[in-house]
């Protein structure tokens, strides 16, 4: 090969290259790089660098992963056919059609445009479908994905650069969705950095909080890591065992998270387990269980502080032992435990098996593990609203995963949080259909008891074609956690007569419209354009089988909600709602101390608006609140919105039920493991042995109230459950 002089840091891609790829290879590189460069002449990043700089950087980081050709040569190449106007075809002629697909695909994705949580709803159908082609990009070709990933890791690096609210939004996004596809394809480097650099930018102060605290121990830590790693590693080698044993840094995203799990558990900082960490790295895997012999006679392992990631491995492939172990001085200590070949893995993730040579064999192992990506085809096939497809993904694929087995031992691997009746429909659908029961470990459990890794899972079917229950579809109950499930469940009532789901999603909707004061009647129009329906019988067909989910309903159907003059409500006693300093942003002024309304009590959800008082700054009711449409001094009221704090909010809610011993407890308790906090409760009572329970909740929002009122509602003897509108006033009617 002709040797070519380049800057440092080209010079640094081609010779990360030339370490593990052939000569054409290298030279395909530097041929993408050498286009890439004349593309982009002239054009700047807003850091002020060449914008050459982005795409080597990506491309660095794909190299490191030890990538195919084709990849690192698309990654040099992503941009220019979007920023520089280059035709696909002009690619697929100067790189081959490989390398255009890739640049095509990723240029896809870069076209995706994300809604933060808290931004105003715009059109939430276009993002979920945005979601469903990048998914799908990802399971015809995960390279895809990895150069992306290697791009947003740039970008993050450089963000400093993006006004104060676009940091926020791109730190937003890339804890959402591309941190959770680095650990989803097992490459750890990058989601480390990713979770890290998120963080920064979403919570600075703690950020900078968990790294003094890191920071300030330091040397002490490296000391005492050196001191254990010498003794291990003569301790392994006394053993027979070679070994190569080093420390290993814990990320600050990760430690915030294990030291937020802690306080709640009252137990400080310097008690978390994995802060100090060693690496063993062996060659076999029967050294693997030696290595964890010896380590385990040299110091006291902690009880329910291992993991056997080699016999069931994670879903990502990640294989390794994992212990902790109180160690010199009695400070506990994490050892990982794995192979050369996991360690690779562990690094590299779906990079190290994703194999592209022309004739080369697949890894078949690889293949199989790997079979989620097949079932993003399947799922993106069988359902057709993209918003369900998008809701099935997110539960399935980017939450921890359990490890359960079947009475003949067959493992299974679910989602963290899953029940026996997503067990049932992973094991098969129809019997899922038939479930009735649940025996864990041998013993009968609720069918939204929560599996736990370990679990023997047995289940209790009837022969009889009873077909799923339509509370299994209610979110807040709790009896299914994964989209597959929830989708097998929603096609058999879907099969069901319409006239029947037309029915059943009538009683469904007329439920959910009381609890927030709604009729049917009234708002018909308005919510078949919010759920995007030309009939009303569509609708409530799709709320019969559970296309439309109830979840997410009240969130919807907030901007709705309004006062009912005809309601009359006692005055409950207890605690005056907080004054709210900074959850509500006051739009056209400074810093204003802002504090909800007792009149109408909003909830994050509600349309607001503020009322500038004479000493209490601003006041924030309910928009169509009473005392607002009736204000004479219309230039008082300004524009607010609600902010991005986690405060509660003070909201009445009037419970009617058969009067019965116990009622009251039964409804704190639930409040209670809410994690509610109840303010203040009244109780009335009626000739015909009814009584009516008027509550103040704290709440977070619409959401979480909604979950709480249907809760509420299982409870045995409870007739309704609504929302008042009004704490001074009682409704004259029902519920």
């Amino acid at each position: 090969m002709t040797t070519i002089a380049y800057d440092p840091a080209v010079q640094a891609l081609i010779d990360r290259v030339a370490a593990y790829l052939p000569d054409d290879g290298v030279r395909q590189v530097e041929e993408a790089y050498a286009f890439a460069a004349k593309s982009h002449a002239g054009q700047k990043r807003l850091t002020g660098d060449p914008y050459i700089v982005h795409p080597l950087d990506a491309a660095m980081t794909v190299a490191g992963l030890q990538m195919d050709a084709s990849a690192v040569a698309a990654a040099l190449l992503h941009d220019v056919q979007e920023d520089c106007d280059v035709p696909n075809a002009e690619l697929a002629r100067l790189f081959g059609a490989d390398v255009a697909k890739l640049v095509d695909g990723s240029t896809k994705l870069d076209k995706i445009t994300w809604r933060a949580p808290d931004e105003r709803p715009g059109d939430q159908s276009l993002q979920a479908e945005s979601l469903r082609k990048m998914f799908i990009a990802m399971a015809e070709d995960p390279r895809v994905v990895i150069i992306k990933l290697a791009d947003r890791l740039h970008n993050m690096r450089t963000l400093d650069a993006k006004p104060p609210e676009k940091r926020i939004r791109t730190a937003q996004e890339t804890m959402e969705i591309y941190a959770p596809l680095a650990n989803r394809f097992g490459i750890w480097q990058i989601k480390w950095e990713l979770e890290d650099l998120s963080f920064r930018y979403l919570q600075p102060e703690r950020y900078k909080e968990i790294a003094k605290l890191i920071q300030s121990k330091r040397t002490v830590r490296e000391r005492y890591i050196a001191q254990v790693e010498k003794i291990l590693n003569d301790e392994l080698r006394e053993h027979g065992i070679d070994a190569e044993v080093n420390g290993r840094a814990k990320h600050i995203y990760s430690i915030a998270q294990k030291a937020d799990k802690y306080a709640a558990e009252h137990k400080g900082f310097e008690q978390i387990y994995d802060l100090l960490a060693l690496r063993v790295i062996v060659s076999s895997v029967g050294d693997c269980y030696n290595a964890l012999g010896v380590v385990h006679g040299l110091w006291h392992p902690i009880p329910g502080q291992f993991d056997d990631y080699i016999a069931s491995p994670k879903e990502s492939l990640y294989q390794s032992l994992h212990t902790t172990v109180m160690a010199i001085g009695l400070r506990p200590l994490e050892i990982q435990i794995r192979t050369t070949e996991m360690h690779q893995l562990a690094e590299y993730g779906v990079a190290a098996h994703w194999r592209y040579k022309e004739g080369g064999a697949r890894d078949t192992r690889y293949e199989d593990r790997m079979s989620w990506l097949r079932q993003l085809l399947e799922w993106q096939r069988d359902i057709s609203h993209a918003e369900e497809f998008v809701e099935s993904v997110k539960a399935d694929l980017f939450h921890d995963q359990v490890f359960v087995y079947t009475p003949k031992g067959e493992i299974k691997e679910m989602p963290a949080g899953s029940t026996p009746i997503d067990f049932a429909y992973r094991v098969h659908t129809d019997l899922g259909h038939k479930c009735v029961g649940g025996k864990v470990n041998g013993r009968l459990v609720s069918l939204n008891y929560q599996l736990q890794n370990g679990d023997v899972v047995e289940i209790v079917s009837t022969k009889s074609p009873r077909g799923p229950s339509r509370d299994w579809l209610n979110t807040n109950l709790g009896y299914i956690k994964t989209g597959h499930s929830r989708e097998k469940i929603r096609q058999w009532f879907k099969k069901q007569e319409r006239a029947e789901n037309i029915e059943r999603g009538r009683e469904t909707i007329d439920k959910e419209l009381r609890r927030l004061n709604l009729s049917l009647s009234e708002h018909g129009d308005e919510i078949l354009r919010i759920f995007r329906y030309e009939t009303l019988d569509d609708f409530l067909a799709a709320v019969g089988y559970g296309g439309v989910s109830t979840a997410h309903m009240a969130m919807r159907l907030a901007p709705l909600i309004h006062k009912d003059d005809e309601l009359e409500l006692p005055t409950i006693t207890g605690p005056a709602p907080r004054t709210q300093s900074h959850s509500v942003q006051v739009f056209g002024t400074g810093d204003l101390l802002t504090q909800i309304a007792r009149c109408c009590n909003p909830v994050p959800g509600d349309r607001i608006m503020g009322y500038v008082t004479r000493s209490r700054g601003v006041t924030i009711h309910r928009a169509d609140c009473h005392n607002v449409l009736h204000e004479d001094e219309t230039e008082r009221l300004v524009d607010v919105d609600w902010g991005r704090t986690g405060d509660l909010y003070p909201v009445a809610v009037h419970v009617e039920a058969w009067d019965r011993v116990g009622l009251l407890r039964d409804l704190s308790t639930l409040v209670s493991d809410e994690k509610v906090n109840m303010m203040g409760v009244r109780t009335e009572h009626d000739d015909d042995r009814t009584t009516h329970v008027f509550l103040t909740l704290e709440t977070t929002g619409v959401a979480q109230l909604s979950r709480v009122m249907a809760k509420m509602e299982a409870v045995r003897g409870v007739i309704t459950v609504n929302r008042q509108i009004d704490g001074n006033r009682r409704s004259s009617g029902s519920a």
